[in-house]
């Protein structure tokens, strides 16, 4: 008896290029379905679902599929067909258990190609075997795919579309779209200006400036082709920021930022320094130095927030960068028409005299001033190094027997000796012929002659790198240069700096009542250092480290002189600011008393580590029970096991300080006087203590401490042993 069932036929195609293959297209999937369900099932009922451009490893992303799994699981289909199993997964265990979930919901699966009619020939291992048959045609495509993009993008062939504003011609170079381009200039241009994400997305989208997706569209409607995705004249904001964080605009070809672990799997991103980078490799649309202003503005506004919301109504260039040196307060903009822009403690502009503060009040004029202080140093100092380098660089010699050699003649003696070894080759042939017994050598005897032709060969070679070399740094540090000139001659001849130029010079400006305290950016931190170490060298005087240089020089600058700035007003008295250096690594930390007395205070490399310290201090603490401390050489830093009151932040004493000095571990023994841990508080005594030493130096000591009574239960042999090794692994942690 013949029943009549609900039949949902499924047809499924990889990509659009496949449609013209008679065996797997749509069509003939599908009239093969209907031909065996005519068949078969005389007077059943059939609706196709179909997937045009879907993989066949993953159900998700199949629209088509879902639809009709729908329907099949609320019984709305009684049997599912399908062409083959192909069609319906190519991934064995994800299509197992699929092809288990139906037969679990009562649904009957045919698959025609394969001639299984699953439950009822319910051969499992069969079915097993087609999926993994099915499975490996992808995994090895896959594979292939990889190697192939791989290869290409080492040879430095673009394989995705070209970003907004170039175009990729039929010879696979890059070529700029000068409207487009202009956009990618405008959007640089506003940004560097002070403007945020979204407030340049707004405006692009108000004046009617194309969209990456309009212009992609656009592209392939010219060339005939339809575009399926959603188009909105909208700018959105992550356009506007992948445009301003990608180095492709500046000629820069960079590949292989993402991978896949698996098929069909979730993007990956690679580290930097595992990309392909191909430097200048096209030409780029923005310069390298807006580029390089764009990205630090970029690291400065997202520093401690999440989101930045665009410039003020005022152009306040300093805020965000002041702080009042004596509260630590942000300092308020105070920008009105009528007076000079000021800066005012943001403390005391709130609460006034109860803030226990003053306004500190520092002119925006002075600043500046304050700032081209330094640009002018650097661009005297700047020509002089230059200078220096260039000679420096032309005195280089490679060999003496070859330090006169041009590039070309060093090219002429490679050649010859090519050709050398070319005529030695044909010899060797020659000779083995004439005198086949001698053989082996005559082997022997030509393989050292061209091993010594190829090591000249190499040697010249080398030569030749390293002339180019020369050439090419003589170029670049020129070419650098003359870019940072240009940057401090803009600076030099402007009436007000921009948020760009300040940003670009300091990092933060401590303002206090008498004198200024200023962080310059690393950059230009390495740069004043490294002019202060050559003037001390041409003066003959004895070479210094770089700390010892920078510490000489605080509050001094180059020529020996204070640094001050003098700020005048109409109804007040005239106020002087000496202005203080404060370097990357200085080895003097500036503080204030309750007097408001300048202390300089000894820079402390332990210091540094005291979260460190202490986590140490709490494991040995707990360890051995006793009172840990660590030190540097001129205070505790850390300490467990005790009140931190009575001992972090206390000098040293006197004779702890003499143990530091004389570079061994020290150990309580019964009968000699105990040895405070510091002067200042009389409760704890050192029972053991071993010095901590990085290349030489002395950094500080870890230490066990414990009240007068109980000295000797702290300074055993384990407690020795213990300290030694922790002192050990501080000093190699130290040094690197």
């Amino acid at each position: 008896m013949l029943c009549n069932y609900h039949f949902a036929g499924y047809t499924r195609i990889s990509v659009d290029e496949e449609l013209d293959r008679d065996n797997v297209s749509i069509e003939n999937q599908k009239a093969i379905i209907e031909d065996f369900v005519k068949a078969r099932f005389p007077g059943s009922t059939l609706d196709f679902f179909e997937d045009r451009d879907r993989s066949g490893y993953t159900f998700e992303q199949r629209e088509g599929y879902q639809k009709m799994r729908r329907g099949l699981m609320s019984h709305e289909y009684d049997i599912l067909v399908v062409k083959d199993f192909s069609r319906f997964s190519r991934r064995n265990s994800r299509g197992l258990v699929e092809l288990e979930d139906l037969r679990d919901a009562g649904v009957r699966i045919i698959s025609i190609g394969d001639g299984i009619d699953f439950p009822n020939d319910d051969d499992w291992l069969k079915i097993q075997f087609q999926f993994l048959i099915n499975e490996m045609p992808v995994t090895d495509t896959s594979k292939k795919v990889r190697n192939v993009i791989k290869r290409r993008q080492k040879d430095g062939q673009w394989i995705c579309a070209a970003p907004f504003g170039y175009v990729v011609t039929p010879q696979k170079k890059f070529e700029i779209v000068p409207v487009e381009a202009e956009i990618v200039r405008k959007i640089y241009s506003l940004y560097l200006d002070g403007w945020g994400y979204k407030r340049i997305s707004l405006y692009l989208t108000e004046n009617n400036y194309p969209t990456p997706r309009m212009v992609e569209r656009e592209r392939k409607e010219a060339a005939g082709f339809e575009y399926k995705r959603k188009c909105r004249p909208e700018w959105a904001i992550i356009s506007v920021q992948h445009i301003l964080e990608n180095d492709f605009y500046i000629g820069t070809f960079r590949q292989g930022k993402y991978t896949r672990e698996k098929i069909n799997g979730k993007d990956v991103k690679i580290e930097p320094h595992d990309q392909i980078v191909i430097e200048d490799h096209h030409e780029g649309i923005v310069s390298k130095r807006d580029f390089a202003a764009v990205q630090a503005m970029r690291d400065v506004r997202t520093r401690g927030k999440k989101f930045y919301v665009g410039i003020r109504k005022y152009d306040n260039v300093y805020s965000g960068l002041l702080e009042c040196g004596d509260c630590g307060h942000p300092m308020f903009a105070l920008s009105q028409p009528h007076l000079r822009e000021a800066y005012h403690c943001g403390r005391y502009h709130k609460f006034g005299l109860r803030s226990g503060c003053t306004s500190h009040h520092i002119r925006a004029d002075r600043l500046d001033e304050l700032l081209k202080m330094y640009v002018r140093i650097l661009r005297t100092g700047s020509e002089e190094m230059l200078q220096k380098i260039n000679e420096s660089l032309k005195k280089e010699r490679v060999e003496p027997v070859v330090s006169d050699q041009s590039v070309e003649e060093i090219e002429k003696k490679i050649q010859e000796m090519h050709e050398e070894l070319k005529v030695v080759k044909r010899q060797r042939v020659r000779d083995i012929l004439r005198h086949p017994d001698n053989e082996d050598l005559l082997t022997e005897t030509y393989d050292d002659l061209e091993n010594d032709i190829i090591k000249r060969v190499e040697m010249y070679n080398t030569m030749l790198k390293m002339q180019q070399d020369r050439h090419n740094t003589v170029a670049v540090v020129n070419r650098v240069a003359k870019d940072v000139f240009e940057v401090l001659d803009e600076i030099l001849a402007k009436d007000r700096l921009t948020k760009r130029d300040v940003q670009m010079i300091v990092e933060r400006i401590k303002v206090f009542e008498d004198r200024i305290e200023v962080k310059l950016r690393p950059n230009i931190d390495m740069l004043l250092q490294g002019l202060t170490e050559v003037r001390v060298d041409e003066k003959g005087e004895q070479a210094k480290s770089q700390k010892e240089t920078v510490a000489a020089m605080a509050p001094m600058m180059l020529d020996g002189n204070p640094m001050t700035l003098v700020q005048t007003a109409a109804k007040r008295p005239d106020r002087l600011f000496i202005i203080n250096n404060i370097y990357d690594g200085d080895p003097l930390e500036i503080y204030t008393d309750k007097d408001g007395e300048v202390i300089f205070k000894k820079y402390s490399l332990m210091g540094g580590l005291s979260d460190f310290a202490a986590q140490m201090c709490e494991t040995l603490n707990k360890t051995t029970g006793h009172v840990c401390v660590i030190t540097d050489r001129d205070s505790c830093i850390a300490v467990a096991g005790a009140p931190r009151r009575d001992m972090v932040d206390k000098r040293l004493g006197e004779r702890l300080e003499a143990v530091l000095e004389g570079r061994k571990i020290y150990q309580y023994q019964p009968g000699e006087t105990p040895m405070p841990v510091s002067d200042e508080t009389s409760k704890f005594f050192v029972a053991c203590a071993a010095p901590i030493l990085a290349e030489g130096d002395v950094l500080g000591c870890v230490l066990f401490a414990d009240e007068e009574g109980d000295l000797g239960s702290s300074s055993g042999e384990t407690e020795y042993k213990l300290l030694q090794s922790m002192s050990g692994f501080l000093g190699r942690h130290m040094e690197g």
